[in-house]
This record gives structure tokens, C-alpha cells and sequence, in this order.
């Protein structure tokens, strides 16, 4: 028996909703089978239903708590074949064990079933509760201090014990035999030797914290109980597992090693032993030179120091020991105690996995002080050395907080709704005056810096006491982790501009729910005004944190993250993306340097989810070399990675300025293929587009299953509550863009802070602001889709008009193929389709793609335009320049106006034909209308085809250069163009 971590889970197995019938008969005799971690329990079976409720609590034993993340919890559904005419299988739920809650929920959370393979027919879903619980584990102090000499007389009561314990399971081997014949067929892959249903009496102390006698006996169960649980690993879980190996494998396998130099100064030995000067040591290469932070002789420096090998300038390495003494008139005096030399080229290589060079002692060779020892270690590594996160490095300033690579996490959001039902007894503190209009009232919900506001709503009477407004509106709002601490709700009386009274709610104690089947409940909340008016009324509202919606934080086109805020509704991630950061080469200078020459001191920022990771910054270089190599969990494969490259200015207390950005869509890559490529960064500044140089960027999205990932294809984009309770887009917008704002002053209080114009550059929050760049942009866009159309109408003109004749009279011949036998053409249509999407494919674009300055319209637009997407809103510019750019947008809004005039003419002269609005124009298409009737009644189809496809093929001496008579009518037709002042 493996040991225990004091962890329990429970699973709750409550129902299972709209089955499929598999038994024959319409219905399904369903049980389910729960396994995690080598433990298999099993439900009763519900006999003939299709919406079974089971109720059944089940417990599983947590063997590792560090591991229990990546283990896989499994619920498979089964028909029994005692009812129905065979063991049918009716569907799965695979749940991640990160997505497990600590506490009980009263919530049931619904999962859908998913299917086996792809031709297996499934459909419902299943409601189970799951969470885990922490118990001290079993005392073991008292078998380590029972006497040795005892060891054998536990160890004969031991042999007693199992002696019947075996007689037993010879006899119920049998049973479990003609049991597991029973079994499904889909129940053989478990494991072949299982835990029966109530556990058998636990084993003395001695095999949980062995005495020395009886050491090899529980090695030996260990070792049974790993051989045990090892079959019953699920696909999933050895996939998550293999992924966090390769992890750890393949650390900086998409960058390249870059050499450094490590210098580990731990501490200081005199020969004569005083207090009094502080001590410090100073580093000396070539032009190099750093000095550590002085300390006492009984303290530590414990510094690690790494030099960029390339940026060496000396083969010899000086490291000294300085001590600090302080006169009367607080004048310090420095006086060395030894210095000691190594030369580069004897300097050790230091590869990890090996373990860390150990520290020496050295001596230090002085005139003046000799006998004091330095205790040091050097040596060769790279960046993938464990130092170098936290050593002082000579490409990024040392240890300047802002220049130091950081990883940052996006806060978690939730939408808080917050529905006001009605209120009650509002006392309205009636002034002097009279009140002789019927007063009005709103409710305001303020939540942090967010404030919504319902309608108003007007009330009888003015001295009725029981008047009760009622709205049943929701206001929703944007609450990031950790929570604000109240929601102040205030009612507003909008007569006389006073509040009645406000309520608070506790946020971190409101209820919260996964999907729409369950309610929260409402509750009662009395309403307190002035220190005069300690009740004013009370407000009846319901309110619960949605968890099933996903907060969508950036914009649509980018998005990166669709997971529901619920942890129960998260899925186990479907594949690893890595993000190598390589370098960047011919960046243009930002900055001055001492005011006589330009420098960059750049960086890198890389989002994906809510994680967002960040280079160290590289100083005065125009050619900065990186190699930095990030993981990112991928839950969806039709989502987007953001790269952005910055110029430092933080660490001198300025603004970083942007130097470009690109976007790597993961759909577009090929799964496990390493892409190193170089991109182009250009950045729009209010003189126009601007080329800032290029970065090499590595990437790779690795996907074991490809069953899982065509299945994430067929899934819904956003989670579940999206399409049963969707919200409007205006509202979306606004919540979008708050959560934006949340997430920017989140990160920017971070230490060191993420810049508020790092995020919003990275988010696009800027997207809604009107750009006649963009609008020129999306117009060709619209224009390029279009152009299929209209090259397929070319080419098809040129068939009619006999432009090339030999392409025509092949038309003709699959036209008539078409008449005589039309079951062909939908194969016909598909196989061509087939053929050239495949032929396609050889062409296909093998570098993901970039920011097109082409497709962005940054070429061929004016400087006032720029100007004007780079404005503020509300705008700062003069009057002048205002007036100038709202006389170009009206008349661009004007030959908008003219075109939507010319497209709805089109569809009101179509009603008119069947309205009599031209009573002569529907005379002659009712006639049409009953002498076509006669005409497909007597003709067959397959002719009138035959003959309307002559007809239009016709050769250009038979045609007339004017329009059709159809099209002559159709013109013709009156519209409400003429009716509009």
C-alpha cells in the first residue's frame, strides 16, 4: 500500500441529463466508473432512465499533493448490459487535477460527455462536484519509539494476520473473476489488480515508518503498489506528464548557449581577526569593474557576478579585498588586503545538469597584509546555469530592478452580476418645499472605479410610505482577484439630486455559480443615509460572481486565453507552445547617449494567456542578443501569441517607447516543428510608419494527441454561458475595455512594474478609436474578398462572350454532362475542390506571417491622418484642424450615405414588385408568374436547363449590345428613394 499524503478527494457523482438510449429500447440503464490515481470506485446502476440521479459520494486517497495537478480524474458511463442487450459505452469526462477546489461547493458543475472515438454517438451530460480535503496524517511517533526487541513479536503477529488475509482473497478470487466477466469490454484496460469496494483493515504502523527489522517488506509493497498503478495512467495524463519532462529537457534547445562568466564571492578571512572595518571585494577584467557590498568580517557577501564572454576584454580575472575604515572627521580611507589573479583560459566549464562548483578558499597575495584568504569559485556557464537569474549581469547594468527578466501574471477576472429586483420603504427626508412632482429613482452600483446605472423609475404618490420602484435590471460588472472589499449599492432620488440611502456587500463573501441552471439567491439589504438617517428603506437585489463566462481582457481578433473564470470548468491543456526570444539585429537608435550619441537599451515582452514574461534588458546595443526561452500551456490552438520590443526608459525614470510588435496566430503552425525566423519590426509613429529593425524569434507548438486537437476544431470558442446568456456588443465592448484598464493598473503596480504603455500596446486597446487608416484598410479588405466574386463574373462573361471559343465549347459539353446526369454533381464539385485545395498545398506559406505594412494602409496615408489616430479622446487640437477633419469625414460619411441609399433601393424594389406599388410593373410578373407555371409544368426540368444554359452560352452574333428586358423592368421599379426629405 503506497503511502498517504493526508489528502483526500472527493467526487460527487449527482446526475447525468438527456443520455442516449442504448439499450433497445429507447432508454439506458446507466452506472459510472470513477477512477484517479489507480483507485477505481463505481455507482449503482439507474435502471431504465435517461436523466439518472445517482447522489453518490466517493472518496479517493492522495498519494502525492505535489503531483496531483497533473493526475487525470476520469468518469466513464456505462449502459449495464443486465438490462439492455450489451455493456454500452455512453460517454466520458476527463478533468485536470489542477481544476480541483479546495472547498465544497454547494454549485453542481455540468460537464458534457465527450466521445470515446470519433464515430461513437454520444450526446448529454453529467453533474458531478469535485474538491479536495486536507487531514493530518496518521501519527507515527509512537511506532519509532517502540524497543527493537519487540520487532520480532510484531513481526510473528504480522505473518498471523496475513495468513487469514490470504485464505480470503484465494476465496474471492473467484468472485472478482465472474465479476470482471461482467465487466464491459472498455473496463479491461484498467488495471487487472484493484482495491475491492471497502478497504481492508489497515497494516500495523510498522509499514508507514518501518522499525529497522522490517525495512525490506514495505519497499516491497511500494514497489507493488507503483507496478499496480502504473497501467492505469490515462493517454491524457502521460501526454501532460511527457510535456512538463520535455520542459525541463529542452530548456534553451530553440536559443543558443551563450557563454558567460561566473564569479561566486562568498566571503572574507583576515589573519588577525578585528571588528571595526566593513569589508568588500571588487572585480576587475580588463576595462571591467564592480565591487560588492561591503559587509562586517562576520557577515557573507554570497554574490554571484556574470560577464558576458563576448563582451571580455582582458584574459585575466583581479579579485581583491578592500577594507573601509572611517577618521574622526567621517572620512573614509580604503586600504587593500590581497588581490588574487586567474587567468581566463584555466577557468572550469560548468554545463547542468552538473551540480554547483563548490567554493575555495584562496590567498591573497599582499605586501602590506598577507594571511587573508577570499572564498570564491569561477567558471564557464551559460545562461542556462541556475545563478544567472539572480547574478549581477554586465549586459543589463547588474542589478538594476527594471533591467532584470520577470514573469507576470494577469489577474483573475470574473463578471460580477448584480440584479436589481426592487426596493421598500424608502424614506425620501422630504425638505421645506413642497414635492409636487412625482419623484424619480435610480440604483447605482459602484465597484472600485466602475459605476453602472439603472433606468429610472417613477413612483405613485410622494407620501406613500410602501411605494416600491421596481427595475429587474443587471448590472454587470469586471472584479479581478483579490476582490475589492464591498459593492456599495445607492439608490438616487433623481427630483431633487439626493441620495436616499447606500448598501455595501462583502465581495469576497458573494456566491458563486458555474452556469444559468441555478439562481443565486436574492436577498434583503437595508439601505443607511446621513449619521441623521440610519434607515432609509432597504434595496432587494441578487447578486453571484458568473464563473462560466471567460472575461474577455483584449481584443477579439487577438485573443489568446478562452478559458471560463471557473476553475471547474477548465480543461487540461491540449498542447505546450515555446517561445524562444533569440535576439534583434540593426535596431535604430531611440535615445541619446551623454547627449552625443544615439543608444537603444532594449527588450522584449511576450503574451500569451494570462501569463506575460519579460527579457532582461540588454544596455547600448544595437544588436542585442537575448536567447531566452519561455513555455506557455495551450487550452485552444486558434489563438494568438503578442511580441513586443520596448526601449527601456524605467530604470532612468522615463516613459519605454514602443520599437514594434508581431502576432503568431498558433493555428497556422505545424505542430511539433521548431520555426526560427526573423521578422520585421516597424512601429506607426505620427510621422508615419517606421522600420526599427528586425527580431529573430523561435517558436514551437508541440500537440500530442492529434484527436485533441482536432476536437478543440468542433468545440465552441468561448465557454457555455456565452451562447445561453449572451451579452449584447455594446456591452461587451465597455466590460472589455475595463477590464483592460484592470488589468494595466495591476501590472503596472508589479515590482518592477510592467509599463501602462507596454500593456495597453501589447492589448490593442486602442482599437476602438476611429482611424481613417484602419477604415481605408478594412475597405480593401472588404474589396479584396469581393474580388474572387467578381474575377469568377469575369471569367464567366468571357465563356459567354466567346473570348477564348475552345473554353466555351468545353463548357457546353459539362453543361450537357450536367443535364443527364445531375447525381454527379456534388461529387463533381467536392473531387474539384479536393484537387485543388491538395494542389495548393505544395504553396502553401511555410513562415506564419507577420504585420503586413501593405495591408495596414501605412504607406499611402496623409500626416493629418496620422495625427488625428494618434489624438486623444476627447481631442486636444485647435478648432482649425477640427473643423478641417470633420468636413473629410462627412464627405467620406457622404459616399457611405449614397452607397447603403443604392443597396436598399435594390431590395424595395423587389418588395414593390409584389406590393402593386407599380400596379402595370406586377401586372406583366403575375402573367410572367402563370405562364412560367405552364411552362415547367409541360417542359421537363432537365430541358429547361438544357435550354437556359444554350441560351446564355449563345454566340456574340446572335446577342443585342443592350440591356435584358428583365433587367429593363427590374430598374423600373419604384423604390422609397423618392419619398425621403
Amino acid at each position: 500500500m503506497a503511502e498517504s499524503s493526508g489528502r483526500k478527494l472527493v467526487v460527487e457523482v449527482c446526475n447525468a441529463k438527456n443520455l442516449m438510449p442504448k439499450d433497445g429500447q429507447g432508454t439506458a440503464s446507466a452506472y459510472a466508473i470513477v477512477d484517479f490515481d489507480g483507485q477505481r470506485r463505481r455507482t449503482k446502476t439507474k435502471f431504465r432512465d435517461l436523466n439518472p440521479a445517482w447522489d453518490e459520494k466517493m472518496e479517493f486517497v492522495v498519494h502525492d499533493k505535489e503531483t496531483m495537478a497533473a493526475e487525470i480524474l476520469e468518469i466513464n458511463l456505462y449502459n449495464d448490459k443486465k438490462i439492455g442487450k450489451r455493456s454500452n459505452f455512453l460517454g466520458k469526462v476527463k478533468m485536470a487535477g489542477s481544476s480541483f477546489s479546495k472547498s465544497e461547493s454547494d454549485a453542481i458543475v455540468y460537464y458534457p460527455l465527450e466521445k470515446r472515438s470519433v464515430f461513437s454517438q454520444i450526446k448529454g451530460e453529467i453533474g458531478v462536484k469535485v474538491y479536495y480535503i486536507d487531514e493530518d496524517p496518521p501519527e507515527a511517533a509512537a511506532v519509532e519509539e517502540k524497543p527493537a526487541e519487540n520487532a520480532k513479536e510484531e513481526e510473528k503477529k504480522e505473518e498471523k494476520v496475513e495468513e487469514p488475509e490470504k485464505k480470503k482473497e484465494e476465496e474471492e478470487k473467484p468472485k472478482e473473476e465472474a465479476k470482471e466477466e461482467e465487466k464491459p469490454k472498455e473496463e479491461t484496460k484498467a488495471v487487472e489488480v484493484q482495491a475491492p469496494a471497502t478497504p481492508a483493515p489497515a497494516p500495523p504502523a510498522e509499514v508507514a515508518n518501518p522499525a529497522i527489522a522490517h525495512t525490506e517488506k514495505p519497499k516491497q509493497i511500494k514497489e507493488k503498489a507503483e507496478i499496480e498503478k502504473r497501467p492505469d495512467l490515462g493517454v491524457n495524463e502521460l501526454e501532460l506528464r511527457s510535456l512538463g519532462n520535455d520542459r525541463s529537457r529542452s530548456a534553451y534547445d530553440l536559443v543558443d548557449r551563450m557563454p558567460f562568466l561566473y564569479v561566486r564571492v562568498v566571503k572574507a578571512k583576515k589573519a588577525k581577526p578585528e571588528s571595526g572595518p566593513s569589508i568588500s571585494a571588487k572585480l576587475v577584467i580588463g576595462t571591467h569593474s564592480i565591487k560588492t557590498k561591503s559587509q562586517s568580517d562576520n557577515k557573507d557577501w554570497d554574490q554571484v557576478f556574470a560577464f558576458d564572454k563576448e563582451g571580455l576584454n582582458s584574459t585575466s580575472l583581479e579579485v581583491s579585498v578592500w577594507a573601509e575604515e572611517k577618521k574622526e572627521n567621517d572620512e573614509s580611507t580604503e586600504s587593500c588586503l590581497g588581490t588574487v589573479s586567474f587567468d581566463l583560459q584555466e577557468v572550469p566549464k560548468r554545463v547542468p545538469p552538473d551540480s554547483p562548483l563548490a567554493p575555495q578558499w584562496y590567498t591573497l597575495e599582499s605586501e602590506t597584509s598577507p594571511g587573508n584568504d577570499v572564498m570564491l569559485a569561477v567558471w564557464f556557464g551559460t545562461q542556462a546555469d541556475e545563478a544567472f537569474q539572480e547574478a549581477w549581469q554586465s549586459d543589463s547594468g547588474g542589478l538594476i530592478p527594471e533591467t532584470r527578466a520577470k514573469v507576470y501574471l494577469s489577474p483573475k477576472l470574473w463578471y460580477l452580476r448584480l440584479t436589481v429586483i426592487q426596493t421598500q420603504d424608502l424614506q425620501l427626508g422630504l425638505g421645506a418645499e413642497p414635492k409636487t412632482r412625482t419623484p424619480e429613482f435610480y440604483v447605482k452600483g459602484q465597484l472600485g472605479a466602475q459605476v453602472f446605472k439603472t433606468c429610472r423609475t417613477s413612483v405613485g404618490s410622494v407620501s406613500s410610505s410602501s411605494a416600491n420602484p421596481t427595475w429587474n435590471e443587471d448590472l454587470v460588472f469586471v472584479a479581478a482577484e483579490p476582490f475589492e472589499p464591498f459593492l456599495v449599492i445607492t439608490v438616487e432620488d433623481v427630483t431633487n439630486g439626493n441620495s436616499v440611502g447606500h448598501a455595501k456587500i462583502h465581495v469576497p463573501s458573494i456566491e458563486r455559480r458555474t452556469d444559468d441552471r441555478t439562481d443565486p439567491k436574492s436577498r434583503w439589504f437595508n439601505l443607511v443615509g446621513d449619521e441623521t438617517r440610519p434607515y432609509t428603506g432597504r434595496i432587494h437585489v441578487r447578486v453571484c460572481l458568473e464563473g462560466g463566462y471567460h472575461v474577455l481582457d483584449e481584443a477579439a481578433h487577438v485573443t489568446s486565453d478562452v478559458r471560463a473564470a471557473a476553475k471547474q470548468l477548465s480543461k487540461p491543456p491540449i498542447g505546450l507552445l515555446e517561445v524562444g526570444i533569440r535576439g534583434a539585429t540593426n535596431l535604430l537608435p531611440v535615445k541619446t547617449k551623454d547627449g552625443t550619441r544615439g543608444t537603444t537599451d532594449a527588450y522584449v515582452v511576450a503574451k500569451y494567456g494570462p501569463k506575460w514574461v519579460r527579457t532582461r534588458t540588454i544596455l547600448d546595443r544595437f544588436n542585442p542578443r537575448w536567447n531566452e526561452q519561455y513555455t506557455w500551456d495551450v487550452y485552444d490552438p486558434c489563438t494568438v501569441l503578442t511580441i513586443g520590443v520596448f526601449d527601456n526608459g524605467r530604470y532612468k525614470h522615463e516613459k519605454d517607447v514602443r520599437i514594434g510588435k508581431i502576432r503568431v496566430r498558433l493555428s497556422t503552425l505545424d505542430t511539433n516543428r521548431a520555426y526560427m525566423n526573423s521578422y520585421s519590426l516597424s512601429v506607426l509613429l505620427p510621422s508615419g510608419a517606421k522600420k526599427m529593425g528586425e527580431i529573430e524569434i523561435a517558436v514551437r507548438f508541440s500537440c500530442p494527441s492529434w484527436l485533441s486537437l482536432i476536437q478543440a476544431y468542433t468545440c465552441p470558442m468561448l465557454p457555455r454561458m456565452h451562447y445561453i446568456r449572451p451579452m449584447g456588443p455594446g456591452q461587451q465592448d465597455i466590460l472589455r475595455h475595463t477590464a483592460m484598464r484592470i488589468v494595466t493598473a495591476r501590472l503596472s503596480r508589479s515590482e518592477p512594474p510592467l509599463g501602462q504603455e507596454v500593456v495597453q500596446f501589447l492589448l490593442d486597446s486602442d482599437t476602438h478609436v476611429w482611424s481613417m487608416r484602419r477604415s481605408k484598410a478594412n475597405w480593401f479588405r472588404v474589396v479584396g474578398c469581393l474580388t474572387r466574386a467578381a474575377s469568377f463574373a469575369r471569367w464567366l462573361d468571357g465563356i459567354r462572350t466567346w473570348l477564348h471559343p475552345p473554353t466555351t465549347v468545353l463548357v457546353h459539353v459539362v453543361l450537357l454532362a450536367i443535364v443527364f446526369c445531375p447525381h454527379l454533381i456534388l461529387p463533381t464539385i467536392f473531387m474539384y475542390a479536393f484537387l485543388i485545395i491538395m494542389l495548393r498545398f505544395r504553396y502553401r506559406l511555410r513562415v506564419p506571417l507577420n504585420m503586413d505594412p501593405r495591408l495596414s494602409y501605412v504607406e499611402a496615408v496623409s500626416v493629418d491622418e496620422l495625427d488625428e489616430e494618434f489624438d486623444g479622446f476627447p481631442t486636444t487640437r485647435s478648432a482649425e484642424q477640427i473643423r478641417i477633419r470633420y468636413d473629410r469625414l462627412r464627405a467620406l460619411a457622404g459616399r457611405a450615405q449614397i452607397l447603403l441609399g443604392d443597396v436598399a433601393a435594390q431590395g424595395e424594389r423587389l418588395e414593390a414588385l409584389f406590393n402593386w406599388r407599380d400596379p402595370r410593373a406586377t401586372g406583366i410578373f403575375v402573367v410572367f408568374c402563370l405562364l412560367s407555371s405552364l411552362m415547367f409544368y409541360a417542359v421537363p426540368f432537365k430541358a429547361f436547363v438544357l435550354g437556359f444554359g444554350f441560351y446564355y452560352l449563345r454566340h456574340p452574333r446572335f446577342r443585342d449590345d443592350m440591356p435584358s428586358v428583365p433587367v429593363n423592368v427590374f430598374k423600373r421599379l419604384p423604390s422609397l428613394s423618392d419619398q425621403i426629405m
